[in-house]
């Protein structure tokens, strides 16, 4: 009886470090989200929801749960104020789909876009934020826009994967939704505050799979593998042109003074397998170029959750039209053209004359 006590206690012991671990806080425990009989000390716990929920959940969807940890805290994901964004991790900031204007571009002051389209909508009422205004589904795919949430892309029961990221053949609850696509491989920053914010030298180590996955709900927005509907190619090799252009662009002032060694720009990321948190290298000719090259996972002070304004000719630009958040310029110089630029290099004539 002795014996087989002591290895029910180990066995515990095992659960609950592989429990605890996967959200790294230590709020794994059931009751952290759910809860048996929807009240605490006999009050109810969801008002909004006076019967309970179909997950016995606290709140009234995933998305509430999620952002009762995540919105300012352990990832800040959801901050105050969309002129305020807080630091950034990687995955950008849902709070920019309360702006109230994007548009930066040509008459970005009378024709406004709003913050619905800053990047994926999240189904959170208790946080002010609801499904997409404007798509029904995925587009590219066939995912239901209208239950889109923290837990359609994230397991919140875990999984070995980064982020906690749904794999091959997981199933989401919301939608009733099969992945396809295996879990990308990357290392990210602590959400916490040890983590830091994103720089050039500190920053999401992206090595590979991250367009296949996001193929599991765009399906073919961006074919991965062949297809005819791809515009812009995405988990792709860059080849050695591209990779070259990377290595060597400084900015528009200076577009061939850069240092192979030093010239990963963390606003223009790639994936490569030897990418580290801290890594500054160039790509190489096998480097691929991914969707989060350009955009942002969570949402973006640009249209269409973009790393940088898309529609604005000077970086200096952003933010001026709209009033909305001025996304950092990495090159300072008021004469600093698009991102797009680091991989293709078309400012080549915009600099000062000399």
């Amino acid at each position: 009886m002795i014996k087989i006590m002591a290895t029910a206690l180990v066995i515990a012991a095992g659960l609950t470090t592989n429990v605890f671990a996967f959200h790294d806080g230590g709020a794994a425990h059931c009751n952290g989200c759910h809860t048996m009989h929807n009240s605490a000390g006999g009050v109810l716990v969801d008002p909004d929801h006076p019967n309970g929920n179909g997950w016995l959940l606290k709140k009234s969807t995933p998305s509430d749960v999620c952002l009762g940890c995540h919105a300012t805290s352990n990832g800040a994901l959801l901050a105050a104020d969309p002129l305020v964004p807080g630091p950034t991790k990687g995955g950008g900031n849902f709070v920019f789909l309360k702006a109230a204007n994007l548009n930066d571009g040509h008459s970005g002051a009378t024709s406004p876009i709003s913050g619905d389209r800053a990047g994926h909508n999240l189904n959170a009422p208790a946080f002010g934020l609801s499904p997409d205004a404007t798509l029904t589904k995925s587009p590219g795919g066939n995912y239901p826009a209208g239950v889109l949430g923290c837990s359609s892309c994230h397991d919140p029961h875990g999984t070995s994967d980064f982020r906690m990221l749904y794999g091959a053949g997981r199933v989401v609850t919301q939608g009733n939704y099969t992945f396809l696509n295996p879990a990308p491989v990357a290392v990210g920053l602590d959400v916490g505050s040890t983590g830091g914010t994103e720089t050039n030298t500190n920053h999401t180590a992206y090595k590979s799979g991250m367009s296949g996955w996001c193929g599991n709900c765009h399906g073919d927005f961006h074919a991965q593998a062949g297809g005819t509907k791809s515009i812009h190619p995405s988990g792709m090799p860059l080849g050695g042109t591209i990779a070259s252009n990377y290595s060597l662009y400084n900015g528009t002032d200076d577009i061939t003074g850069g240092n192979p060694a030093t010239s990963y720009l963390a606003q223009v990321p790639f994936e490569d397998p030897a990418n580290t948190i801290a890594s500054t290298a160039s790509p190489t000719a096998t480097s691929q170029v991914m969707c989060l090259t350009c955009h942002r996972a969570h949402g973006s002070s640009a249209p269409n959750a973009g790393r940088w304004d898309f529609n604005v000719t000077f970086l200096s630009d952003d933010g001026v039209a709209s009033g909305s958040y001025a996304l950092a310029n990495p090159y300072t110089s008021v004469n600093q053209r698009s991102l797009c630029n680091k991989c293709h290099v078309k400012d080549a004539y915009d600099r000062p004359k000399i």
